[in-house]
């Protein structure tokens, strides 16, 4: 195994820079997840960390070695692509052997290492089929087991499940799972499903435009985002945004601010928000926070009156979707579910929300 660490990373193609100033460490025997939107350079990121692009800048350290100018092969690292680019001629045992092989490992070595590798990954009993008898999953896992076999000090991993289908891929996270905990090996994960971060990842790295917005733990990210991009993009349902007015703390000079949501005065609790009367700003409220507001209850503060405009029904529970000056979605029961085009009541606590400024900053 072995640590990484990045120091001012940049990349670029032409004009386009796809990395800026990337700084990050992962720990030895670490999983971190890189996430973000399409064309964030997260895979640019995992391809210079292989060897497979070039550095324009910073330094790039596996294991306390600097390896900006070594090849792919002298780095230590095994990668495993979102194709699973198995030979369809080969068996499992074949497909996995084939790097050893190509190296000159010894016969012997060569056996013992992939029925080490068929063992974790519960292969033996396809070691003498080919790719065309498998499942997509059996082949992801054959595309692993050809990286293990390598015994590298650190597995990079793009985008791995995204070929599969939605049963397939809940199963291989349970898989995935289960295999870190078996190689406790230092793991570099892209992906663009952020729920498969959350699962599979010690910390997670947020990337937007070739930066980094925010690294944290699931926990962190999903509980305290630095500005509303990573507040947007963790979490599932995403978090609701109510556009609001500044208007200035409560007439007891409290914790809690007011601001004006299209004439609903609503509370947030915060501390030093920096922020001037009159300044727009939003209110990020998570979809399990928001709750149906009824009787008595219903004349509480931070009330906001919305449509029902559509309804996704998810075994128990369903996602409810609400219109009012814009989006919002609200989680409840199925036997409670009302009719479309009903005006609901709902309501959150002061501090279930967060509120951000007019530059998508969290304000505290």
């Amino acid at each position: 195994m072995a640590s990484i660490d990045i120091h001012g990373l940049g990349k670029a193609y032409g004009r386009i820079r796809a990395l800026r100033d990337i700084d990050l460490h992962i720990a030895d025997g670490e999983c971190v997840a890189l996430v973000g939107p399409s064309g964030c350079g997260k895979t640019t990121l995992l391809r210079t960390i292989a060897g497979l692009e070039r550095i324009d800048q910073g330094e790039l350290m596996i294991g306390g070695r600097l390896v900006n100018a070594l090849p792919p092969a002298q780095r230590g690292v095994a990668v495993v692509f979102q194709s699973y680019a198995l030979y369809p001629h080969m068996t499992v045992y074949e497909n996995m052997a084939f790097g050893l092989r190509c190296s000159g490992h010894a016969r012997d070595v060569i056996r013992q290492r992939v029925q080490r590798a068929a063992g974790i990954l519960e292969l033996e009993p396809q070691l003498d089929r080919r790719p065309r008898d498998l499942s997509g999953g059996q082949c992801q896992r054959v595309a692993i087991g050809r990286a293990i076999v390598r015994e590298p000090k650190l597995f990079l991993f793009d985008e791995p499940l995204s070929n599969l289908d939605a049963a397939m891929r809940v199963q291989m996270r349970v898989e995935f799972a289960k295999l870190r905990r078996r190689l406790a090996a230092t793991m570099l994960y892209v992906t663009h499903d952020q729920v498969e971060a959350m699962i599979l990842a010690d910390r997670i790295v947020v990337m937007r435009a070739g930066h980094v917005e925010q690294i944290g733990t699931p926990q962190q990210l999903y509980a305290s985002p630095c500005n509303r991009f990573v507040a947007e993009f963790i979490g599932t349902p995403q978090m609701n945004f109510v556009d609001a007015t500044y208007i200035g703390r409560g007439d007891d000079d409290s914790a809690d601010l007011r601001v004006d949501a299209s004439g609903a005065r609503l509370r947030v609790r915060c501390r030093d928000p920096g922020l001037r009367r009159g300044q727009q700003v939003s209110v990020g409220v998570r979809a399990e926070e928001l709750r149906v507001l009824d009787g008595p209850e219903a004349m509480s503060d931070n009330v906001l009156d919305a449509e029902l405009v559509l309804v996704e029904y998810l075994g128990d529970s369903a996602l409810c979707h609400l219109q009012h000056a814009g989006r919002l979605t609200l989680v409840i029961k199925c036997s409670i579910v009302p009719a479309h085009g009903n005006t609901l009541r709902i309501g959150f606590a002061a501090d279930g929300a967060l509120l951000f400024d007019a530059d998508g900053r969290v304000c505290h």
